[in-house]
Formats: structure tokens, sequence, C-alpha cells
């Protein structure tokens, strides 16, 4: 059985995910409360629907051209992107990618992947993808491999 404490975590990150991502897994986290306080002791019920701690966000939502679900549904399956991306200078380029995962940072959503036309691992800001293809083709090797490569190159240095 979960602890109280636990069942806060689990309320507490659904209903972050209900605040911050795309309207289909914002559904999925507030499903995933629902089925979790129907399955857990009555008493314990309190702890997911009225929870002492909730997330609060002080800037505004960015929205997105493209539904977030072919994304993941796209790093799930490997399979390579086609986007239309504009960059901070305005400048607009077509990218092949390789999506590796969608990265939260404050109210801002980045695609992580390895670029086929910069070769090179990128970041992608969603709000600036003009346009996202799933193409039929998936990248080789494996998505673990490719994250511990990003892991890698991003890392800042070593501190000792």
């Amino acid at each position: 059985m979960l602890t109280a404490d636990e069942l806060e975590a689990a309320a507490l990150g659904a209903a972050w995910v209900a605040s911050e991502a795309d309207p289909s897994l914002a559904r999925a986290a507030r499903d995933l409360v629902s089925k979790l306080s129907s399955a857990i002791p009555k008493e314990l019920r309190p702890v997911v629907l009225d929870a002492s701690s909730k997330p609060i966000q002080t800037r505004v939502k960015v929205s997105e051209r493209f539904d977030s679900a072919l994304l993941r549904h796209a790093i799930r399956e490997r399979y390579r992107l086609q986007l239309v991306y504009t960059d901070r200078d305005g400048n607009t380029t077509d990218r092949i990618v390789w999506p590796l995962l969608i990265a939260f940072l404050d109210r801002t959503r980045y695609l992580v992947g390895w670029c086929e036309t910069k070769e090179g691992y990128r970041h992608f800001k969603t709000e600036r993808v003009q346009e996202l293809k799933v193409l039929a083709e998936k990248y080789p090797g494996r998505r673990a491999a490719l994250l511990k490569g990003w892991e890698a190159a991003t890392a800042g240095p070593s501190q000792s």
C-alpha cells in the first residue's frame, strides 16, 4: 500500500503535468488521479483529492502549432521528424531530427534530439516549431544510447 507521502507525490506530479503538458497528456494526468483515488482506501482519498501541495506558475503557458501526442508517439517509436523551425533570430530552416525527449524548463518545452541537418544534438523550443511531420522511417540505434550521448555532449565542465 502506498503511504500518504507517496500518494501526495503522485498527486502533485499529476497536477503539474495537468497544468504544463499538452491537452492529451494533461487529460491522462487527470484520469490518473481519478483512477488512483478510486483504488485507494477511503481514508486516504483526501490526500489525493484535496492535496496539501499544488503547482503554481507565474508565467504564461506557451502554445504549440502541432499535436504533442504525435511527438510523444514519434519519441516512443523512434520515428524521424521533419521540422520547419524558426530560430531566435527569425531564420527558418528545415530539419530532420531524431526526437529523444521533451524537456520542460519553467514554462518552456524543448524537443531534444539528434539533428541530421546539423549533425549534432540540438534543443528546439517547441513554440518555435512551425511544422512537424512524423516520417515513416525510424532512426537507427537505441534511444537510450543516444540519450547517453546527449548527456555526455551537454554535460558541464567537471567539478572536482
